[in-house]
């Protein structure tokens, strides 16, 4: 199955037969996956827990598995990779928290109050002045605020495009649907989150 990284493929060619290949694939997406853990950990977590511990133990568990995931190509590379990710830090909120999730199908985790901040301020029209900071902080705690009366669903999306920066093809893998669908949802999504602004505001979409 290919992805839609070029430098990925050329190193996923390489893997089955260079240890170095395997180790180059291996390190390309550690910041991506640093990445992911620091949006999604939990505030109580976030003082006992560094995100690039989650990210090695990852990478550890992936090396391990690499050769059958080169027979088997079950996704594309990084989907593969950020699943690993994504089950121990789903592991790692169950043991702080009652609710149990299930790691075979991605189910929404809390959005910690930081990460609805950053997905706010990339919502948030960036053409203001410097001179409407006062504007621009009103129109970041509404988006915030209205971020809390979206759908986990709807929030998911805008997560993954907007503070991940998947794209719509890895976005698509990890939700189990068509990119067709991603672009759907996200456009509903962005709608929902207009109509519970209220009339007066504007956001980046791009």
């Amino acid at each position: 199955m290919k992805t839609s990284d070029p430098d990925t493929d050329e190193l996923l060619a390489q893997a089955s037969r260079s240890d170095r290949a395997r180790q180059a694939l291996l390190a390309r997406h550690r910041d991506r996956l640093r990445r992911m853990v620091a949006v999604r950990l939990d505030r109580r977590l976030a003082a006992r827990v560094d995100p690039s511990d989650v990210v090695q133990e990852a990478l550890a568990e992936a090396a391990a598995s690499l050769r059958d995931y080169l027979r088997d190509r079950p996704l594309p590379f990084y989907p593969w990779l950020r699943q690993i990710a994504w089950e121990r830090l789903v592991k790692l909120h169950q043991r702080h928290t009652a609710r149990k999730r299930s790691v075979a199908r991605e189910e929404p985790l809390p959005l910690p109050d930081q990460s609805a901040a950053e997905l706010a301020s990339r919502l948030v029209d960036r053409g203001a002045s410097p001179s409407d900071a006062a504007v621009r902080e009103e129109m970041n705690q509404r988006v915030r605020a209205a971020l809390t009366r979206l759908a986990a669903t709807d929030r998911e999306v805008l997560v993954l495009r907007f503070l991940e920066r998947l794209t719509t093809a890895e976005t698509a893998e990890i939700l189990g649907i068509s990119e067709g669908a991603v672009k759907l949802r996200q456009l509903r999504a962005v709608a929902r989150l207009r109509d519970r602004m209220g009339p007066s505001h504007d956001k980046d979409e791009s």
